[in-house]
C-alpha cells in the first residue's frame, strides 16, 4: 500500500479529481489493514475455551460438572467482559481456607480459637462438645436447610457465649493465628494477587469469627486493598477485652438476608455484573443474592465431606464441584483467560 502512494506520487497523480480519489481509496485500505492488524494483536484470551482441552485443570480427578456446555458458555461471557465487569464473591472456611492437610483437618476461624492455649481446658473440652454436636446436624444430608437452621442458630450463640466467658484480647489475636494450624488453599497468592494487580473486588462473605479471618490473610499477605470482608466481629470493651459481637449473626443458613443487606456495596458496584461465586455449602449458594444485575455467575462449590451423600445435590446446586481439593488450581485457571 505505501508503494502504491508512493508510485502516485512520482506519476503526479495527485493532480486532479481521479488523483484525489485513488489516494483516498488507497488510504482508506490502509486504515483498515491498520485496524485489523490491531484487532489481530488483542489478547489471546478472547477465544472461548474447549475445557477439555484447552484448560488442563478441568482434567483433574477432583473436578465434578454436571453441564459442561453450560459452564464453557458462561465461562466464554466471563471472558467477553474482561476485567472492567468481574467480581469474586467468596465463602472462607473450607473455601478459601484448607479442610485438611497431610491427613489432618484444618481449622476453621472458630477452631483457630478454639485450640488456642489461651483458652481454658473446660471451655475447649465443651467447645468441642458443640461442634460434635452440631456439625452433624450442619452436614447432615437428610434434613433440609429449614430444619437444620434453628440447631446451628444455638450452636453459634452457645460457642459465642463461652468465647465471651474466656475474656479474649484483642492484642493477642495475632498471636492465636500465628499458633495454629490454619491454612490457605494452595495457590492462594496467585488468586489474590492477580485479582489485586487487576483491581477486581473481592468479597469475602464468611459465618467465621472476621476478626481472625482478616489476620489469617493479613499474615499471608493477602490483604489486599480490593478485598472486603463480612463476617461475626468481636466487640471489644475499653481495655481490649472481648465483651461480645457487633452485629447480627451471620452464620451458614442465613447468608441470603445478609448479601441483601450488603446491596450499598454491590450498588457501587453496578458495572462489575459477571460474578465468580465459590462456597463450600450449600447456604453458600446464596451470597450473590444482593447483587442488583447479574449478567453471568459461575459457582464453584468445594465438596469436602460426605462425599457421596451430599455429591448429586452439590452438582444439581454449583456449576463446578471440586471434591476434597485443596487447591485453587480451577479458579486460577479462569481467571488466566479473563485477566
Amino acid at each position: 500500500l505505501f508503494r502504491s502512494l508512493l508510485l502516485c506520487r512520482r506519476r503526479s497523480c495527485y493532480s486532479g479529481s481521479l488523483a484525489r480519489m485513488q489516494a483516498l481509496h488507497l488510504w482508506t485500505l490502509l486504515v483498515t489493514y491498520a485496524v485489523a492488524l490491531g484487532q489481530n494483536q488483542g489478547p489471546k484470551n478472547q477465544e472461548c475455551p474447549d475445557l477439555n482441552t484447552k484448560m488442563p485443570e478441568f482434567q483433574k480427578k477432583t473436578v465434578r460438572i454436571k453441564d459442561l456446555k453450560r459452564v464453557e458458555e458462561i465461562i466464554c461471557e466471563l471472558i467477553k467482559g474482561g476485567a472492567a465487569k468481574l467480581q469474586i464473591i467468596t465463602d472462607f472456611d473450607m473455601t478459601l481456607s484448607r479442610f485438611s492437610h497431610g491427613g489432618k483437618r484444618c481449622p476453621t476461624c472458630h477452631n483457630v480459637i478454639d485450640n488456642s492455649k489461651l483458652i481454658a481446658d473446660e471451655c475447649r473440652k465443651k467447645l468441642y462438645q458443640l461442634k460434635e454436636k452440631y456439625y452433624a446436624i450442619e452436614i447432615d444430608p437428610n434434613l433440609t436447610i429449614a430444619e437444620k437452621y434453628p440447631y446451628i442458630v444455638e450452636w453459634y450463640a452457645k460457642s459465642h457465649a463461652l468465647l465471651i466467658e474466656q475474656r479474649l484480647q484483642k492484642i493477642k489475636l495475632a498471636e492465636i493465628v500465628r499458633e495454629s494450624d490454619v491454612m490457605l488453599k494452595e495457590g492462594f497468592e496467585h488468586f489474590f494477587d492477580k485479582l489485586n494487580k487487576h483491581s477486581i473486588p473481592v468479597f469475602i462473605f464468611s459465618a467465621g469469627i472476621g476478626d481472625i479471618l482478616e489476620e489469617v490473610i493479613r499474615q499471608s499477605g493477602v490483604y489486599h486493598p480490593n478485598v472486603k470482608v463480612v463476617s461475626n466481629f468481636m466487640d471489644f470493651d475499653d481495655n481490649g477485652v472481648i465483651k461480645g459481637f457487633k452485629g447480627e449473626l451471620i452464620h451458614v443458613y442465613n447468608k441470603h438476608d445478609g448479601a441483601l443487606k450488603s446491596t450499598e456495596y454491590f450498588k457501587q458496584l453496578k458495572e462489575n455484573s459477571n460474578i465468580i461465586l465459590l462456597g463450600d455449602s450449600l447456604g453458600d449458594l446464596t451470597m450473590a443474592d444482593g447483587v442488583p444485575n447479574v449478567e453471568s455467575i459461575l459457582k464453584i462449590g468445594f465438596l469436602n465431606d460426605k462425599v457421596e451423600e451430599l455429591l448429586e445435590k452439590y452438582m444439581d446446586s454449583y456449576d463446578i464441584v471440586l471434591v476434597k481439593d485443596e487447591t485453587l488450581d480451577v479458579a486460577n485457571s479462569i481467571l488466566q483467560k479473563i485477566l
